[in-house]
C-alpha cells in the first residue's frame, strides 16, 4: 500500500507550547483513510500517536495501528516530514 495523501491540522495551543502539535488523516492507495493520528511533543521529541479510544478502566487502546516496525517507521517519517514542511510554510 502506498500513502497517497496526508492532511494535517495544527492542534490548538501548539503555538503556546502545548504537547499536541497536529491531527493527521492519512490515505492509502486513494481508497482507505485513517483519521485521528496525532503529532505529539514527547520527552524525546516529536512522535506519531495512533488513533485510540479510552477504555472503561481509563486506559487508552489503539483502534488502528501498523503491525510491522517498518510500516510504523515509514508512517512516522512521512508524517513528521509533512508536519515540518507545514510548519515552515506557516511561518
Amino acid at each position: 500500500m502506498k500513502i497517497t495523501d496526508i492532511r494535517l491540522r495544527l492542534g490548538k495551543g501548539s503555538e503556546e507550547g502545548g504537547k499536541l502539535k497536529a491531527y493527521v488523516d492519512i490515505t492509502f492507495d486513494e481508497c482507505f483513510v485513517i483519521h485521528g493520528l496525532k503529532v505529539i511533543e514527547g520527552q524525546n521529541g516529536l512522535f506519531v500517536a495512533m488513533p485510540s479510544r479510552r477504555m472503561p478502566n481509563g486506559e487508552f487502546k489503539d483502534i488502528a495501528h501498523p503491525i510491522t516496525p517498518e510500516l510504523r517507521s515509514e508512517l512516522t517519517r512521512v508524517i513528521l516530514e509533512n508536519y515540518e514542511k507545514e510548519n515552515v510554510e506557516a511561518e
